[in-house]
């Protein structure tokens, strides 16, 4: 990479990593799991910098290698991890993870990979269903029915969440 084009793309990082990190984040679930595939994927669109004709598509081009770099790890032997219930708040970390955490992350984790990307792509990134199929190469079709099944998916486990803290505020 020329000069000029290494700080093209460190300008595009340091611009535009806050937002991928989120969308990162919202498809793996797990902040560390996000760190990594952002990382990786802006590791893969360094290689291929120089070839980008229209900057204007990069973030929707790295937007893309993560979701194709979160399916190929879908795919791989998965490593049993322990989890700890409550992971503790660093100084000066940002609060949009811990906002995420609170009611959306759980609920997404419900929900299979490839729906989950779906719901993650139309409504946090407001990619209409023909971007979206575009995006994850499949039928708008396709992206409809996942879309309704998952928010069908979302709405009782929601339904679920505020029966069981009404009956839990009965018993107090």
């Amino acid at each position: 990479m020329s000069s000029d084009q290494d700080d093209a793309f460190h300008d595009f990082v340091v611009a535009g990593s806050a937002a991928l990190l989120r969308v990162a984040f919202l498809l793996t679930g797990d902040r560390g799991h996000a760190e990594d595939l952002l990382q990786t994927a802006l590791m893969k669109t360094s290689r291929r910098w120089t070839h980008l004709v229209d900057r204007e598509a990069s973030y929707a081009y790295i937007r893309r290698v993560m979701v194709n770099t979160q399916t190929s790890w879908l795919r791989r032997p998965r490593v049993v991890e322990s989890f700890v219930d409550v992971v503790p708040r660093l100084s000066g970390e940002p609060d949009d993870f811990h906002a995420i955490e609170g009611r959306t992350l759980p609920a997404l984790a419900q929900l299979p990979a490839g729906m989950r990307a779906v719901i993650v792509l139309r409504f946090y990134e407001d990619l209409s269903e023909a971007e979206t199929a575009r995006l994850l190469g499949c039928s708008a079709g396709t992206v409809k029915s996942q879309t309704s099944r998952g928010l069908a998916r979302l709405r009782v486990y929601f339904a679920d969440q505020r029966a069981s803290s009404t009956s839990h505020r009965e018993d107090l």
